[in-house]
């Protein structure tokens, strides 16, 4: 654990401000859970994370996931990608979502790009050596909130994604926002 050297006090109601400068760096926005743990005298807090509580079926999916597309298949919480499977699947696993791929989930809506046809391409993670040709990014989406995506990537030279494979992943993202209803 890293000290930052601030020092909050707790309100009357057992409030603290967590200041804007950690926020920012941890990507913590307004409305987002935190869990609390404790150890003898120390209080942590976490960003909740209901997808990582469902990492192993989050494994499982993206396997049978890329299995079925043949691409490389992709599962995020609204941070990290948690789950990946095919070819290239190092380069992505355990890596910070980009600020882009998060915008994506911000606006609960299904992006498609494939660089054949001049499409934007986004990069699923901020650090990754993995440049897809096509893709299909779909957020998960419970309750009204968004949990992450499920990401089908393409390196192929001239890749598309064809109707199924968008409808592939589509459908996981709703199997996977139904665990959580």
């Amino acid at each position: 654990m890293k000290a930052t050297g601030i020092v909050r006090r707790i309100d009357e109601l057992g409030r603290v401000v967590i200041p804007k400068e950690i926020r920012r760096t941890l990507r913590i926005r307004e409305g987002d859970p935190l869990e609390l743990f404790t150890d003898r005298d120390e209080l942590m807090l976490k960003k909740y994370s209901p997808i990582a509580s469902v990492e192993r079926f989050a494994e499982g999916t993206a396997k049978s996931l890329a299995e079925q597309s043949g691409c490389l298949a992709v599962i995020t919480d609204t941070d990290t990608v948690l789950a990946a499977s095919g070819a290239g699947k190092r380069a992505l696993l355990g890596k910070r979502v980009s600020e882009k791929m998060t915008e994506i989930m911000s606006s609960r809506r299904s992006y498609l790009a494939g660089a054949k046809e001049g499409g934007d391409i986004v990069a699923v993670a901020a650090e990754s050596e993995f440049v897809p040709t096509a893709e299909v990014i779909v957020p998960i989406v419970s309750g009204g909130d968004c949990l992450g995506a499920v990401v089908l990537l393409s390196g192929e030279e001239g890749a598309v994604m064809e109707a199924s494979a968008v409808k592939l992943a589509r459908l996981t993202a709703e199997i996977i926002a139904n665990q959580f209803e």
